[in-house]
């Protein structure tokens, strides 16, 4: 047997970023534990376990002997956060905890790997966000998020558990045949496959940071394999594109149109701006270039 083998726990394996990160490290040839609530899991892990997070019990069953555990589990949502917020702080906020008490308790040597949002940024126009700036809540989710980063580095502070924590932006793309992307790009992909036109709302003018999934785990692998990086935030780097242009490029794919309409009152409050990404910390560590490009993904769709 290979001492040298890396082994991980992913909880959440199931999930969009959860499964791509099982999936890439399986191919790296880690030992991969899997931990989702459905009853299989959609990526070849040999040891995976249906749970409930809310169940202490449940979560006793996790493995935390291993060298990394990503807790890829939860609920994203802006106006649904209001709806339905007992969901979002037992699932996003108790679970995590019963995590967290789990390794505590059992002195796990694993580093948690986290992976926190652009919404807990106070947008700026034009200006390259570093981890260390301004921060806005404007979501139960995003609160959520600060909960989860806040209470990790306590655990840290308190208990020497190990940990990263990785700000993401917009994800999209997908290695699996299920679906062509997701979140804000998956919402234009799915209306434009169907044919309908693509709605923004106000002018769309508002920038994010865009990353294809391969390089979300691209750059969360290069970093958490050095030590260096150990107990840091990291923001995950991408291409810098306005809602209105992804839109536009996908609509002249698809041959429809982008239709411009005004902001419903609610939307319009929670909407943060301008949110670019400098991932200037990764790249002190990794210099590792992008593999994806958004305009070239999407020209290979067929």
């Amino acid at each position: 047997m290979n001492t040298n083998v890396k082994k991980a726990t992913v909880i959440g394996c199931n999930g969009y970023i959860g499964k791509h990160i099982s999936s890439f490290l399986i191919d790296k040839g880690w030992n991969v534990f899997g931990y989702d609530k459905s009853e299989k899991p959609l990526v070849p892990i040999k040891k995976y376990l249906p749970i409930d997070l809310l169940e202490k019990a449940q979560v006793n069953k996790i493995e935390t002997n291993v060298d990394f555990i990503f807790y890829f589990s939860g609920i994203t949502g802006t106006v649904n956060g209001y709806e339905d917020y007992e969901t979002y702080i037992k699932i996003n906020e108790i679970g995590l905890l019963h995590l967290l008490e789990k390794m505590r308790h059992n002195r796990s040597p694993a580093r948690i790997i986290f992976p926190s949002t652009r919404l807990i940024y106070k947008g700026v126009k034009d200006k390259n966000i570093k981890e260390e700036d301004e921060k806005e809540f404007k979501t139960i989710y995003s609160l959520n998020k600060w909960f989860g980063e806040q209470v990790i580095q306590q655990y840290n502070h308190y208990f020497d558990l190990k940990f990263n924590i990785f700000r993401i932006c917009i994800p999209y793309g997908n290695l699996f045949k299920d679906t062509y992307s997701y979140g804000t790009v998956g919402f234009f992909m799915k209306k434009a496959i169907e044919g309908k036109n693509l709605t923004l709302f106000g002018s769309g003018e508002q920038k994010r940071t865009f990353t294809h999934i391969e390089d979300i785990c691209l750059q969360i692998y290069n970093i958490i394999i050095r030590q260096e990086s150990k107990d840091q935030i990291f923001n995950i780097g991408g291409e810098t594109y306005s809602l209105k242009e992804v839109a536009q490029l996908i609509a002249h794919k698809f041959n429809i149109i982008v239709e411009n309409q005004d902001w419903p009152k609610l939307d319009e409050k929670l909407e943060s701006g301008d949110t670019i990404f400098s991932n200037s910390k990764i790249q002190k560590i990794s210099r590792e270039p992008l593999k994806q490009n958004f305009e070239s993904w999407l020209n290979k769709i067929v």
